[in-house]
């Protein structure tokens, strides 16, 4: 049976692994910058985690400000500059910028990257911690987690030291991100920011045991643990020892190493990591072929991911699972395969995927990849944590069953996408509870507040009903089933063409400044004239 695509003719030859997209020149980013609307209730600033104050931030470098817009990214997200490079935009801010539905979302990802690069490429401090309080804080697990959460208990004045079990700080930021998307020496930045907070870093001490965990306890005020996960977990077929790890072989390509693919490749698996393990074969020279048991609908892998395997020359074999790795001498000859199809959807939701008798077949190559997720972390169970479907269970504060003893990221992440911008976002939810637990109050933003001036405009209200305020109200706001045409309403015909005005809802003026207004319908619908006074710089 044949891939569901064809394969280019000819494997390219190596190209060197950069970052894919160059970094932004200052007249780049100035165009760039000012090409923002700076909606005053900017739906960017919502759909990101972290909350960063995007339309700020922007609007600084629009101003020549690089200094001040990075401070105004790094308050809110200390990893800046890895979230810049990582972080699905398309799914997020730029996915939520109101210039998308009919134009190009500004480059929100690069205008960051440019940004914090500035001040970390030449060593600028902004930060400077509060007086010592004298309390200790142990963080076991130096990823996106644990950064986040060391750097704001640093800032607040805890003595804080950061346990990392490998040679280099940064985990999944240094080890397991593909060059393409970060080099290494971006995540040793954050590191080293880090560090000049204050904060000790010790490399290559790891948490095994209980006892180790009540010795910290004994010495610490409070414990987080961001053990992130495990290794790619086993599949159980036959010859599976000749099957190399994807993050391994990621982990390879970032420290220089030989990565073992050759000249045939089959990558196991349809998410992130299994496009990023792809993507190194692929530009080791190798035909690289993607087999998953589901059709391209059940993807795990975020859609702009997919396209992009695809314009790199990476091929698609869907409804395929391997069921042996065929070797000889040693050396991988090829993956037996079996076609499957699609039954009742399972406990996520999915279809479920059932072998169809007698469709085995053979793709010959001589490297197998397996990215199939990872493993939950077995360490949880050896501290005795209670857990939740083998993530660490916390409550809502990010406390674990154990008194003073915290967790965030990956490792607790049984509900929702694992991804490098919540785990930053865990960080700052573990600080700021830890915070409170010492009797002291948090000045870690988690969540911003929206501007009232917009929830409480008549033309809002009557757009949309007044702003859930309810225990039990879950929805960002009520949306009613008819009413009126109003201002939100309205619309642009050029050429037969219709097109709705996207721009109001978020760039709304003050009341005060409607009432200013002889005609308050016209101002409501011109977006920039209420950022100059909505926003100041």
């Amino acid at each position: 049976m044949e891939p569901t695509r064809p394969a280019p003719p000819a494997a390219p030859s190596p190209q060197p692994f950069q970052e894919l997209l160059p970094p932004m020149t200052a007249h780049e980013a100035s165009v760039e910058a000012n090409r923002c609307l700076y909606c005053y209730d900017a739906p960017c600033l919502q759909a990101c985690p972290t909350h960063i104050d995007i339309p700020t931030f922007i609007r600084k470098i629009a101003t020549g400000n690089l200094r001040g817009s990075a401070r105004t990214i790094l308050e809110s997200n200390f990893l800046g500059g890895t979230c810049a490079r990582v972080c699905p935009v398309q799914e997020l801010c730029e996915g939520a910028c109101v210039l998308g539905p009919d134009h190009t979302p500004i480059q929100i990802g690069r205008l960051q990257r440019h940004a914090v690069d500035h001040v970390q490429e030449r060593g600028i401090q902004l930060f400077t911690p509060a007086p010592a309080t004298g309390r200790r804080v142990a963080v076991v697990g130096s990823g996106p987690a644990g950064i986040s959460a060391s750097a704001e208990l640093a800032k607040a004045g805890h003595d804080v030291t950061l346990y990392e079990k490998r040679e280099l700080g940064g985990g999944l930021s240094t080890y397991g991100i593909i060059v393409l998307r970060e080099p290494v020496e971006v995540a040793l930045r954050e590191v080293q920011a880090v560090r000049d907070l204050g904060v000790t870093v010790v490399t290559g001490h790891e948490l095994t045991t209980r006892p180790d965990l009540d010795d910290l306890l004994t010495t610490n005020d409070a414990v987080i643990l961001a053990l992130g996960l495990g290794a790619v977990p086993a599949i159980g077929i036959p010859g599976e020892d000749h099957i190399l790890d994807g993050l391994s072989v990621i982990e390879a390509s970032k420290m220089e190493q030989p990565t073992g693919v050759g000249t045939r490749a089959v990558i196991i698996g349809a998410g992130n990591t299994a496009v990023d393990a792809a993507t190194i074969a692929r530009r080791s020279g190798a035909d690289t072929l993607m087999v998953y048991r589901r059709t391209e609908r059940e993807m795990t892998a975020y859609h702009h991911e997919y396209l992009f395997a695809l314009s790199e020359g990476i091929t698609f074999s869907f409804l395929t699972q391997p069921v042996e790795v065929l070797h000889e001498g040693g050396q991988v000859t090829g993956l037996r395969c079996v076609r499957m199809g699609l039954g009742a959807p399972d406990a996520s939701g999915r279809a479920r995927p059932e072998p169809i008798p007698g469709s085995d077949f053979v793709i010959p190559c001589d490297t197998v990849i397996s990215a199939i997720g990872q493993e939950k972390p077995a360490l949880a169970a050896t501290l005795g944590l209670d857990l939740d479907g083998g993530y660490i269970r916390v409550d809502d504060t990010l406390q674990t069953s154990l008194p003073r003893v915290y967790a965030a990221g990956d490792c607790v992440r049984a509900r929702g996408n694992a991804s490098t911008v919540m785990a930053v976002q865990d960080g700052k939810i573990a600080a700021a509870s830890i915070e409170r637990a010492l009797g002291r109050t948090p000045h870690v933003t988690l969540k911003p507040t929206p501007p009232a001036e917009v929830r409480e405009h008549p033309l809002y209200i009557e757009a949309h009903g007044p702003v859930p305020t309810g225990p039990n109200q879950t929805a960002p706001w009520p949306t009613r089933p008819s009413r009126r045409p109003t201002m939100a309403d309205l619309s642009i015909d050029f050429a037969g063409i219709r097109s709705p005005n996207p721009f109001w809802l978020a760039s709304a003026p003050p009341p005060t400044a409607a009432r200013r207004s002889t005609a308050p319908s016209s101002t409501a619908g011109a977006a920039p004239s209420g950022r100059p006074s909505a926003r100041p710089c």
